[in-house]
């Protein structure tokens, strides 16, 4: 509006041409830090905006006013246009460091996978020598109590048979003995048969 007043006061076209600039000056800066931050990021530039520098100011004030306005729809829809690809570079950075994130997660997951059954068959090899040392343990503590208890039964037997042969020795022995009630009729007759016992 205030434009329209200054083209209608008629201030020169150097005044205009310096609103103009002016006007367009924070958009093509707003156009420089995205070009610079495109170079920084390794993306492909875009060629130069055509709309700097583009302006010739016409002699009727109302012709300047329509080429202004064209040239700001134009502008409007370039930057519309920049804004989205700019959107649509972010989504794709982002579906690219999500695919990046969930790759690693999965290399994270399945190397952990693979630990943990390195740990579990560890655990079973080492449960499984334990089973076979016990069994060995167990196998040598019978064969232990075995030889013990044939000792001690060749022993006991030993015993017995030595208890049998006193026993049988001193019935051998006792079987020359005389008993209390045949003993006076034995020694009657001793004293009359004499013959040695």
């Amino acid at each position: 509006m205030a434009l329209t007043r200054s083209l209608n006061r008629g201030i020169t076209p150097s005044l205009l041409q310096r609103g103009l600039d002016l006007l367009l000056q924070p958009q093509s800066q707003s156009l420089r830090r995205l070009s610079s931050s495109a170079r920084n990021d390794g993306s492909d530039l875009q060629k130069p905006c055509e709309f700097l520098g583009s302006w010739t100011p016409p002699s009727d004030p109302r012709v300047a006013q329509a080429n202004l306005e064209r040239l700001r729809r134009a502008y409007g829809k370039q930057v519309r246009q920049l804004r989205k690809e700019y959107a649509h570079e972010v989504e794709m950075l982002r579906v690219e460091k999500q695919m990046k994130d969930d790759a690693r997660r999965e290399a994270v997951r399945i190397a952990s996978e693979e630990r943990k059954k390195a740990k579990a068959a560890a655990a079973q090899t080492r449960a499984a020598e334990r089973e076979a040392f016990l069994e060995e343990f167990r196998q040598t503590l019978m064969k232990e109590r075995a030889e013990k208890l044939e000792y001690w039964r060749k022993k006991e037997k030993l015993n017995q048979e030595k208890k049998a042969e006193k026993r049988e020795l001193l019935r051998k022995q006792s079987s020359v003995w005389v008993s209390d009630h045949n003993l006076e009729s034995r020694i009657l007759e001793a004293i009359v048969v004499t013959t040695p016992l």
